[in-house]
């Protein structure tokens, strides 16, 4: 059953979240990468999902024989047996996971960029940055969006219902047909696991 099937409170969501797709897939398909950025359970779904997009979800992603023969000649002296371990990834990073930077940055200058400056050292056009907040009003996380889109960066918002200031600045807002937190997330997840499996399913063969 498709995932509209499965959440029917989703469909209203439906044009949002097919373009959100179709963003993350043009970006890993022209050499971009996917920035995510969330707070507290919103940090916990950045990491679940690059998680879902570095190596297999539902799919092996075996290397293609070309790309195992090139690891070789790079590096002749490679385990053979990892080249038959080793899965196709797609580019994704979770800026919460910088702990250091990011405590560096809040203590020195300003906790409300500490997301906004990793896009100065990572983002550039043609990537596209998930900015995910169940009230859509993190401060740290709208100010991301706000340098992202002056960057030329896609900024796609996942939220609740309001869509809080995040819908304002966002690209593409993805609002979920709830408002407490708690039900915000459960709805996050299927979204985020469609937009995972949609975009392995396009890049990788069985």
């Amino acid at each position: 059953m498709s995932l509209y099937g499965r959440h029917v409170s989703l469909i209203a969501a439906k044009p949002d979240i097919e373009r959100a797709k179709e963003a993350i897939i043009k970006a890993f398909e022209t050499g971009g990468k996917l920035l995510l950025c969330g707070n507290g359970g919103s940090c916990a779904d950045c990491e679940h999902i690059v998680g879902e997009l570095m190596k297999g979800f539902m799919r092996k992603r075996e290397l293609p024989e070309e790309k195992k023969l090139e690891m070789i000649k790079n590096a002749d002296f490679i385990d053979r047996e990892w080249l038959c371990q080793l899965q196709g990834g797609l580019p994704a990073i979770s800026l919460p996971s910088a702990a250091a930077l990011n405590t560096a940055f809040c203590n020195d200058v300003n906790p409300e960029l500490i997301y906004a400056q990793q896009l100065m050292g990572l983002g550039k056009s043609g990537d596209v940055l998930l900015c995910i907040s169940t009230s859509g009003n993190s401060k740290n996380v709208c100010a991301a969006a706000t340098v992202g889109r002056a960057l030329g960066i896609t900024v796609i918002g996942l939220t609740g219902k309001s869509g809080g200031r995040l819908k304002e600045i966002a690209d593409i807002c993805i609002c979920v047909p709830e408002t407490e937190t708690y039900k915000v997330q459960e709805l996050h997840l299927p979204v985020y696991h469609y937009i995972c499996a949609e975009a392995e399913k396009y890049f990788f063969d069985d």
